[in-house]
């Protein structure tokens, strides 16, 4: 019997009373009258900002106004012509280094804690989280109101993973100062499509 094995067990002789799985089918999230505006109000709390794609701009011409400096830029999406590298054909996770904005697709969002699903869409999911700057392409369309819905239209690819994304990484674990950036991305923008 493995460690796995005797731990697993010891535990299950010391179970002493079960209880059944509670029903969980009437269990209803919070809704909202707009959850568009609830998901726009949540991501800039948490802080994330929200930009609407102005019918007729291209998307390319927004993201090079809200990053005017940056060099690096990394995306697969075919819409996105201004990209440096494309994590569908680097080398290793280690070349998406420097990358100063990340652009991706989300699938839906979640107007309860601004929330945005990203199943891995690229060879290289490090762009999600080694990016300086990311970017998340979104339609206003798909936002549901809660995570009870958003679990509901939770589908896996090929690649079998996917994140929620809800704003910058940040902390303040250390001396309760709040840093931006200490995990993953310094800024995260949902731009609305």
């Amino acid at each position: 019997m493995s460690t796995k094995e005797e731990i697993l067990s010891k535990y299950r002789k010391n179970i002493h009373q079960q209880f059944d799985m509670p029903d969980l089918t009437d269990i209803r999230g919070i809704t909202y009258p707009d959850p568009l505006a609830q998901f726009i109000s949540m991501t800039q709390s948490v802080g994330g900002k929200v930009v609407e794609l102005e019918a007729g701009k291209d998307i390319n011409e927004l993201i090079k106004e809200l990053y005017p400096d940056a060099k690096e830029i990394a995306s697969n999406l075919p819409e996105i012509t201004i990209a440096t590298r494309n994590p569908d054909t680097i080398g290793s996770a280690q070349a998406l280094n420097g990358t100063d904005v990340g652009i991706i697709r989300g699938m839906f969002g979640v107007a309860e804690n601004a929330c945005v699903w990203i199943p891995q869409q690229m060879v290289e999911k490090a762009v999600c989280f080694i990016s300086e700057n990311l970017v998340i392409l979104l339609k206003k369309s798909e936002i549901v109101n809660n995570m009870h819905e958003a679990y509901k239209r939770i589908e896996f690819n090929d690649y079998g993973y996917g994140t929620f994304i809800s704003g910058p990484s940040k902390t303040a674990d250390i001396a309760q100062v709040l840093v931006m950036g200490a995990q993953a991305a310094r800024s995260a923008t949902v731009v609305l499509v």
